[in-house]
């Protein structure tokens, strides 16, 4: 019998149309749908999740396909299916209402609400019975109860609106160094002194945290702060949350000790991880770092590129196995007997390499390949040349990749989000400036030319998400921050300075629509936008840094930039609104913190200015310096930066500190020399 689709068939949404032909009658979030409900008198029964979710597929098998479940669904319920990629907005209102009635969160997210949107109940992943059970005493207690679920949901809807404020301090002010390491300091107790991250399990990157910890301990070196980034970083990449054969990053291990991931690979994650492992490169030389970054790019640019240049979202967790069921991580697991035949001669080095033993075997027969050592000490152990070891160890790869590749594939998603495509332009630049990888560049440059010219439009505004050249509506403002931060890192990267114009545009529009009236933060809505039952303020960053922090960055970099006094204010008073929440939370607000260094510690605009600017700045593109803004010009500019320090046919290098410069060097390596001195002070 022909299955007839529901609304969702006319969604560009990877997840909501994969939903499309569930007997469930899902229809998509929109005023039209909230308006229904309101005149039918029905609840609101809200489900939230994400193509690569797992759980996400479970309980769509398990309660969405069954005709049963979804009668009462539709009888009681105008069922609404959100991907919380495509509407980040609803799905931090909702997740907040969870968290607040549940202490937990999750996805997917369920909730019921009134028709306009109050929740009045929420749970995560149920299981058939229990959330066939809920649904008939949810719709018995709204019919037989009404005036009690208001009153709940009047004073839940009050709370999600009430903790979406950040602490408040009229006497707040700028911290200074010490107060930001003892910020640090507190942070400490939680470090996992073993496989390294933070203590417990699952365990997520954070790479703002990473980040902030490598930025401090460049500026005042901490043994403890350096063994942690090293240690976190080498378990990372040696365990198998990193894909050992394909490269990139799957979104979190379920242990403790990076081994087993859920294996969802995320354009997020693996965007900020290019960051940070080449920053970390170019701070502390481990060529293993540099590998990670090379094959990170490689991953990207083979699995989630589009040909135009920019790049899909993400790969799902679940793929057909041997027996065509679906089944977490069946791509990437490994049998004994499969990798014999396929490495023949190589399988006993490679099974030393990978831990084809106790300490690699997950279940089920299935092994995930995990390092222990690196290839120099891997090599001495068995007494191969290095060279030799590491030919075999990449020839065994190829062969297992090609192999992989007849397995039946991981769904992907193919939608395009531009503040992702943001965060991949900032990875594949620093790819390109600290390991100089030419196909980061390449890639790069592709991505910066593709979001410049398809999906900014002419009025400056963007979209938050398109797939097959469509996309409408307005964009959040991690749209506007995440893309102008990466426009900045390809402007430092290349010394094209037309992408910092770029920036400053994009900083400009959401200045206008995203602002607070007489608040220094933004709104994470547009003022265009319909309204939910609260305008939400991302201010705590997570895996991704909140979208006001990264802002706050931008205007710092880009008031330095163009001699803008009133955005470095602004920034100046975004990070003194967020002290009181550092001070009780620090742990939550890592971007914010690094911020707040550029604010503490000496922050100098360097200024290469000359015919040989890029081949003079080449040096201080390659180094590790946080407290530094690079900018080049190989011709005259009117630019605050720039102005009146052209003289050829010499190429100047020019130290400057809030518009004050040093005696002007031709050498970079004085250069790079006095601005450590500096940075150590």
């Amino acid at each position: 019998m022909e299955k007839t689709p529901n609304d969702l068939i006319h969604e560009t949404s990877p997840y909501l149309q994969q939903h499309a032909y569930n007997p469930v009658h899902w229809v998509p979030w929109t005023e039209a749908n909230l308006q229904r409900a309101a005149e039918e008198n029905k609840p609101l029964l809200i489900s939230i999740g994400y193509a690569a979710c797992h759980w996400c597929h479970v309980m769509e098998h398990e309660c969405f396909e069954d005709p049963e479940v979804a009668e009462v669904m539709n009888t009681l319920f105008i069922p609404i299916k959100v991907d919380r990629e495509e509407r980040p907005d609803v799905d931090q209102v909702y997740m907040d209402a969870l968290q607040l009635m549940t202490g937990s969160g999750g996805w997917p997210l369920n909730v019921a609400a009134l028709p306009d949107g109050k929740p009045f109940w929420g749970a995560t992943y149920l299981p058939r019975d229990r959330w066939l059970q809920a649904l008939v005493q949810l719709g018995r207690l709204y019919r037989e109860d009404p005036d009690r679920i208001r009153e709940y949901a009047d004073d839940l809807t009050s709370a999600v609106a009430r903790i979406n404020l950040p602490e408040s301090d009229p006497n707040a002010a700028l911290p200074g160094h010490g107060e930001i390491s003892g910020w640090i300091d507190s942070m400490k107790p939680r470090f996992d002194g073993e496989y390294g991250g933070m203590q417990g399990a699952p365990k997520f990157m954070m790479p703002a945290a990473l980040n902030l910890f490598l930025h401090q301990e460049s500026l005042h070196p901490d043994p403890t702060l350096e063994m942690h980034v090293n240690q976190t970083l080498t378990a990372m990449a040696f365990g198998g949350l990193f894909d050992q054969v394909g490269g990139g990053f799957s979104r979190y291990s379920v242990d403790a000790r990076w081994h087993v991931p859920h294996f969802e690979k995320m354009a997020y994650d693996n965007a900020q991880l290019l960051s940070l492992y080449a920053r970390a490169f170019a701070r502390y030389g481990d060529p293993l770092y540099r590998e990670v970054v090379s094959r990170t790019t490689e991953f990207l640019l083979r699995d989630l590129a589009h040909p135009d240049g920019c790049f899909y979202s993400s790969l799902d967790a679940d793929s057909r196995n041997r027996d065509g069921n679906l089944e977490e991580g069946a791509y990437y697991t490994w049998r004994e007997p499969e990798l014999r035949e396929a490495l023949g001669g190589d399988y006993e080095l490679f099974a030393a390499a990978y831990s084809i033993d106790t300490f690699g075997y997950w279940e089920d027969g299935k092994y995930v390949l995990i390092r222990r050592e690196a290839d120099a000490d891997l090599a001495g152990r068995l007494g191969l040349p290095e060279p030799e070891l590491r030919e075999r160890l990449q020839s065994c790869r190829d062969r297992l990749l090609r192999l992989r590749d007849k397995r039946d594939a991981p769904r992907l998603d193919d939608k395009v989000l531009t503040s992702w495509n943001g965060l991949l332009l900032s990875g594949l630049a620093d790819a390109w400036r600290y390991c100089g990888l030419e196909k980061a560049r390449d890639a790069a440059g592709k991505l910066a030319n593709y979001l410049d010219g398809e999906v900014t439009r002419k009025d400056g505004s963007v979209p938050h998400s398109t797939k097959g050249g469509s996309g409408g509506g307005h964009g959040f403002l991690e749209d506007y921050a995440c893309l102008a931060a990466g426009y900045i890192s390809w402007a430092e990267a290349t010394g094209e300075n037309t992408w910092m114009d770029r920036a400053r545009n994009l900083c400009t529009y959401a200045l206008q629509y995203f602002g607070l009236p007489g608040e220094p933060l933004l709104y994470f809505n547009s003022s265009l936008d319909p309204a939910l039952i609260r305008r939400s303020l991302e201010t705590a960053d997570n895996v991704i840094p909140a979208s006001n922090s990264i802002m706050a960055k931008n205007l710092f970099v880009l008031g330095s930039y163009f001699g803008d006094a009133q955005w470095i204010t602004r920034s100046r008073e975004m990070l003194t609104a967020m002290v009181p929440s550092i001070g009780k939370y620090p742990g939550q607000y890592t971007n914010w913190m690094q911020l707040a260094l550029w604010m503490s510690v000496p922050f100098y605009e360097v200024a290469v200015c000359g015919p040989d600017a890029m081949e003079q700045s080449a040096t201080l593109r390659r180094n590790y310096l946080p407290q530094c803004l690079l900018a080049l010009s190989g011709e005259a500019s009117d630019l605050p930066l720039f102005r009146g320090r052209f003289n050829p046919p010499k190429t100047r290098i020019f130290i400057c500190r809030e518009g004050s410069c040093k005696q002007p060097l031709e050498d970079s390596g004085k250069a790079l020399e006095l601005l450590r001195t500096y940075a150590s002070d």
